[in-house]
């Protein structure tokens, strides 16, 4: 029979009933595009874990039984941070069922997933190791081996990181512990009350202090502060302390000092909140040349100084730094702090700013920039 050109070609209906199929003949390696910017990622890290090998190999037993590679939880951290997963119950059951986790992770698609409480434990292990340090050192090192930092301009800037703990916990520190009763969510009147860091303190996170930027309200924090150096807008030192009112002013100092040690110096770029003796002072007898925002009155940088073309190029460059804090808080998860303590804090944005880095050096490499 004759078909009209109109007339649909005849086919017989799919069926949506599948058999189970036993056995998967596509490795896992090639359902991942090769364009996928993790492709990239992998790149950049797997050298890096690799040269944490040693340091690896002193914090774990030779005996007993195995327990999760270093090198596949620090992965899945990286993924919790540049995917956006919010615990590590919901980071496992990603792993799960994600078969683009389960190749970057280094998991075939039959190796048991993590029980979450494992997984932090394990994950515990590496706060005691310092190894966010190490992987943000080594990082950044394969930043300068690849000739992306300037290695002699460099800005310096600090954010508030609000922590995990509510205005209620901050209490009188000469306040008897409470007894049951009032229930874990009483009624508290803070109305009228003074409070202040020096007589009250929180009783869910003893670090965390009352502070405030600009006109915004005061909240309990940390105060998370960056080095960028100012080629490309990488971060090459992190310092988290305590906030208080000299806090930036000391982390800045701390993490020049410590280039200093390595032979670095130049210009330094900050705002107008860096503009006082207790900064420039130590920054400039370290070898440092304040590039820092002036006050409109008694400013510590002259007029001369503000008026060198070097000056201006830190002051437009010093404003990179905000992209690092605005990844960290909105992509990094830090916007609400989810751990307790300067230690694991400063543990944590030290390696979420690895994973900035990370983002950035793989953008920088795929538009040709490095030589």
């Amino acid at each position: 029979m004759m078909m009209h050109p109109l007339t649909p070609e005849w086919r017989m209906r799919g069926s949506s009933e599948k058999p189970q199929v036993l056995f998967s003949y596509v490795a896992l390696e090639d359902r991942v595009p090769k364009s996928h910017p993790l492709r990239a990622i992998r790149r950049l890290v797997d050298p890096v874990l690799a040269q944490l090998s040693p340091r690896f190999d002193a914090m774990y037993s030779t005996t007993g039984r195995p327990s999760i590679p270093p090198e596949q939880l620090l992965r899945a951290l990286l993924l919790q941070v540049l995917y956006t997963v919010r615990s590590e119950r919901m980071l496992m059951e990603q792993l799960d069922y994600n078969l683009l986790f389960r190749w970057f992770v280094g998991l075939s698609l039959d190796d048991r997933v993590w029980d979450p409480t494992v997984f932090t434990k394990n994950r515990d292990r590496l706060l005691t190791g310092d190894i966010a340090q190490a992987f943000f050192a080594a990082v950044v090192e394969d930043a300068r081996r690849r000739r992306l930092l300037s290695d002699e301009h460099f800005t310096v800037d600090g954010t508030l990181l609000d922590a995990w703990a509510s205005h209620k916990s901050f209490r009188p520190k000469d306040e008897p512990p409470q007894g049951g009763g009032a229930g874990r969510n009483a009624e508290v009147d803070f109305e009228g009350k003074k409070r202040s860091n020096e007589t009250h303190q929180s009783v869910t996170d003893p670090d965390a202090r009352l502070a405030r930027k600009g006109g915004e309200a005061s909240r309990l924090c940390y105060c998370a502060n960056a080095l960028m150096d100012n080629r490309h807008g990488l971060i090459v030192d992190t310092e988290v302390l305590p906030a208080s009112g000299t806090a930036e002013w000391e982390a800045g100092v701390r993490m020049l000092e410590r280039q200093a040690a390595q032979g670095r110096t130049g210009t330094i770029g900050a705002d107008k909140g860096y503009d006082a003796h207790r900064f420039v002072t130590p920054a400039e007898a370290l070898g440092f040349r304040a590039h820092v925002a002036r006050k409109r009155r008694q400013s510590v940088i002259d007029e001369a100084l503000a008026a060198d073309p070097g000056y201006m190029v830190s002051q437009r460059k010093r404003k990179l730094v905000e992209e690092g804090f605005g990844w960290d808080k909105t992509v990094g998860l830090l916007r609400k702090l989810r751990h307790r303590g300067t230690a694991l804090v400063g543990w944590v944005f030290a390696f979420t700013s690895a994973a900035y880095n990370l983002v950035r050096m793989r953008s920088l490499i795929e538009a040709g920039v490095c030589p």
